[in-house]
C-alpha cells in the first residue's frame, strides 16, 4: 500500500517535530514525588534549569515556523503546535516550582500545572507517533482523518484530558495522596508508552515490506518517507522513556513500599 504522507513536507515539518521533540528536556514534574520518595530534589533543581533553557526557545520556534507560514500550513503542523504550546506551558510549570520554594502559595498552582508534563506532553507526542503509523500502515484511514477539523477535536480532547489531569494532580499532592499519585501516574505513562512501541514495530515492519509492482524509484521514495516516520517515533519513543522510565520506576517504588497498615492512634 502507498504510503500517504506527502513527500514534499519532509525539510520544515520533520525539523519542527524534532525540534519539539528535543525541546522537550526534564523538568518539574516529578519533583514532589521524588520528595515522597526521598530523591535528590538538589540535582533535579539543577537539570530543571539546565533543560528549560533549551526548551523555551526551540519551542518558540516552532511555533513561530508554524505561525508564520514558514511551514506547510497549519492543517498538516497543527498536531505540533499543540504540542509545542503545552511545552511552553510546562516551562511555565518550571518556573512556577523554583519559585514556589520560596513562596509557598505558589505550590497549588505548581501542582496544578503537573498536569501537563504526566498528561500533555506524553499524549501530544503519543498523537503525533499514531499519525504517523496510520500514514504509513494504514494510509486509506490517514486521508479519511486528515482534514483540519479532526485534528482539531483530537487536540480538544487532549486539552480536556490534561486539564482534568492538572486537576487531579493538585487534588492528589495537596492532599498528600502520593501512592494514589504515583498509582496514577505508572498506569498512564505505561499505557502512552506502550502504544507508542507498537507504532514504532509496526512501522518497522511496514519498513521492510515492499508493496507488488512497485517501481523502483516509487519504492526508494516511500521507503525514504517509512524510515523517516519510523526515525520520528523512534526519537519520541526514546525521549519518552528516557524521561519518563524513572518517574514510572519511582512511583512503583512508592507503591511497593506504601505503609498499608493501619495507624494505631
Amino acid at each position: 500500500m502507498g504510503l500517504a504522507v506527502n513527500a514534499g513536507e519532509g525539510a520544515v515539518t520533520e525539523g519542527a517535530e524534532a525540534a519539539a521533540v528535543d525541546g522537550n528536556g526534564e523538568d518539574g514534574c516529578g519533583m514532589q514525588m521524588m520528595e515522597g520518595a526521598g530523591g535528590d530534589t538538589h540535582t533535579h533543581k539543577q537539570l530543571l534549569n539546565c533543560e528549560d533553557k533549551h526548551s523555551l526557545p526551540a519551542n518558540s520556534y516552532v511555533i513561530w515556523l508554524i505561525i508564520t507560514g514558514t511551514g506547510y500550513g497549519v492543517a498538516s503542523e497543527f498536531f505540533i503546535l499543540n504540542l509545542s504550546v503545552c511545552e511552553l506551558g510546562i516551562c511555565l510549570n518550571g518556573l512556577v516550582f523554583i519559585l514556589s520554594r520560596s513562596i509557598s502559595s505558589l505550590k497549588i498552582t505548581d501542582a496544578f500545572l503537573m498536569g501537563l508534563s504526566f498528561t500533555g506532553r506524553p499524549l501530544f507526542q503519543c498523537l503525533i507517533c499514531v499519525e504517523r503509523y496510520l500514514a504509513v500502515v494504514h494510509p486509506v484511514t490517514f486521508l479519511m482523518y486528515k482534514p483540519l477539523r479532526y485534528r482539531v477535536i483530537c487536540c480538544t480532547a487532549i486539552w480536556f484530558i490534561s486539564l482534568g489531569s492538572c486537576l487531579v494532580c493538585m487534588y492528589n499532592l495537596a492532599s498528600d495522596k502520593i501512592c494514589a499519585h504515583a498509582w496514577f501516574l505508572t498506569m498512564q505513562l505505561t499505557l502512552i508508552i506502550s502504544i507508542q512501541l507498537y507504532c514504532l514495530v509496526a512501522v518497522l515492519r511496514a519498513l521492510k515490506q515492499s508493496g507488488p509492482g512497485e517501481r523502483k524509484r516509487e519504492r526508494e521514495e516511500e521507503n525514504h518517507m517509512k524510515r523517516r516516520s519510523f526515525y520520528l517515533i523512534l526519537l519520541t519513543t526514546v525521549t519518552m522513556i528516557f524521561l519518563y522510565f524513572p518517574l514510572a520506576i519511582t512511583g512503583i517504588s512508592v507503591i511497593l513500599t506504601a505503609d498499608n497498615s493501619p495507624k494505631v492512634h
